[in-house]
């Protein structure tokens, strides 16, 4: 049997490649994961308890898109 070194370092290269580019997305999704999450751990009530919200946001504040966008997703409103 012939192993061809250009070949299995073609092949080790594109592997470490793959590896590397998917730890990239992974930790990037996880980062907008936790920028989206709206509460938390320690904010979650515990039993019978309601957790209540009040809307900070009124018409006289001035939020960019890029916040409001935020908001939509974080609210779901």
């Amino acid at each position: 049997m012939i192993i061809s070194v250009p070949k299995t370092v073609r092949r080790l290269y594109f592997m470490t490649l793959m590896v590397a580019v998917s730890c990239l997305v992974y930790y990037v999704l996880s980062w907008i994961g936790l920028w989206l999450n709206p509460s938390g751990p320690g904010e979650i009530p515990e039993g019978t308890a309601v957790r209540a919200f009040q809307n900070g946001y009124t018409a006289e504040d001035k939020l960019s898109p890029g916040e409001r966008l935020r908001l939509y997703y974080w609210l779901g409103e």
